[in-house]
């Protein structure tokens, strides 16, 4: 088997471990907060925000660091820390007493985050550019499928074991993913030519980045898009409990979890293939406007079945955006920088991470839960007018001779 096949191919499993270990404490992660002291139910919703957004916000900074480590020394070393970095947080969680000590150990795990965009961007690299959409497709199946199955076998696990060793189970899957990396990994580079060994410096990737503005537009709406995603994950279970009224809340949070996650197993490669042939912003315009139609219904629904449903649409309208993001990247960027490249654009992402759980909390303590639905079709909605303005004027700026590259 060649390598970039065998690279493709043992990504695909580790991302399905890392994407379904890290999503078995999202259904939980609010009752967690809960086991942890006589709070009202406000105070669990604000702390769920600050604990599940806090993680983003120090991967927000180390991510253009991982990025450019990638970019000069390789992405299976950045693999290996953020896998065996996660992990270790994960598998401490697990004793955690308070909700403050939780928050700083998922402030210090933020700084180790980032092993399924460094695979996305590993796996680019050695791709040539006119299948990347569709390879990235294919590999984002194996977050999607994780994602599917994560809350449903975290939600289980909560139930009838605890919390304590669901969160242990988690650090040994991710540590088998990061196995699988050192032993099966070969790391290969896709060659152009003319290719130049030069080294850019910070500003110029900088300066490369805010000159296109389709691509400087693409990561503000990772940002935005990130922001719409995560408004209402952490208090899901919150919602779920409203409408169902059980005990099983944490497997029924799962499934709401999982259908999104089997939308976009059902759509994602899809999407890629198409952005290979019609263009990458096209799909992501029509994505957004997708997402944005499908969130409000979301906050009317009276029913779990009517959630799990439009979770499901959502998941299928939204599962080509991030590999059409990355594989706009692979397009636009040199090779020698797209670690770096990439690795603003998780940035960007993470900084949403940050942003959506904590302006949902406080968007649902002040009008209301449903509500949040409601502002997260708008955040789409502007994203999708953002980015048909962006190109229209990348347009014009080409017409007229007025791009830049990086030489």
């Amino acid at each position: 088997m060649k390598a970039e096949k065998r690279n493709l191919l043992i990504m695909w499993v580790a991302n399905f471990l890392v994407a379904s270990s890290t999503t078995m404490i999202m259904p939980f992660l609010s009752l967690y907060i809960n086991t942890m002291g006589d709070f009202t139910t406000e105070y669990v919703q604000k702390w769920a925000g600050y604990v599940f957004g806090i993680t983003f916000l120090t991967a927000f900074i180390f991510s253009p660091i991982w990025g450019r480590v990638g970019d000069k020394y390789g992405y299976k070393p950045v693999l290996l820390i953020t896998g065996f970095g996660i992990a270790i947080s994960l598998f401490f969680m697990g004793f955690m007493h308070t909700v403050h000590q939780l928050f700083i150990l998922r402030f210090i795990m933020g700084a180790v985050t980032g092993f399924i965009p460094t695979s996305l961007a590993m796996i680019a690299a050695q791709t040539p550019k006119k299948k990347v959409g569709e390879v990235l497709g294919l590999l984002q199946t194996g977050n999607v499928t994780g994602s599917l199955f994560g809350p449903l076998i975290g939600g289980l696990l909560a139930d009838q074991f605890g919390f304590k060793y669901t969160f242990i189970y988690t650090a040994i899957a991710i540590s088998v993913a990061s196995l699988f990396v050192i032993f099966g990994v070969k790391e290969v580079r896709q060659t152009e030519k003319k290719a130049k060994t030069k080294e850019f410096t910070r500003r110029e990737v900088l300066e490369f980045i805010f000159q296109k503005k389709v691509l400087f537009t693409v990561m503000i709406i990772s940002l935005l898009v990130q922001v719409a995603n995560f408004t209402i994950q952490p208090l899901l279970a919150i919602y779920v409990n409203e409408l169902a009224h059980t005990e099983s809340v944490a497997f029924l949070a799962g499934l709401a979890f999982s259908a999104t996650g089997f939308g976009n197993l059902l759509a994602t490669r899809r999407w890629g293939r198409l952005g290979d042939k019609i263009g990458y912003e096209k799909v992501i315009m029509a994505l957004l406007i997708g997402g944005a139609i499908v969130f409000i219904p979301q906050g009317m629904v009276t029913a779990l079945w009517q959630l799990v449903i439009l979770r499901f649409l959502f998941g299928m309208v939204t599962g080509g955006i991030i590999p059409c993001m990355t594989a706009y990247i692979r397009q636009v960027a040199p090779l020698q920088v797209q670690g770096e490249v990439n690795g603003y654009n998780v940035s960007f992402r993470f900084l949403g991470n940050v942003i959506g759980p904590v302006l949902g909390g406080t968007i649902s303590g002040f009008i209301g839960i449903h509500s949040v639905f409601f502002v997260t079709s708008g955040i789409l909605s502007f994203a999708f007018f953002l980015l048909l303005w962006s190109v229209k004027r990348d347009q014009k700026d080409l017409e007229q001779g007025n791009f830049s590259t990086l030489n």
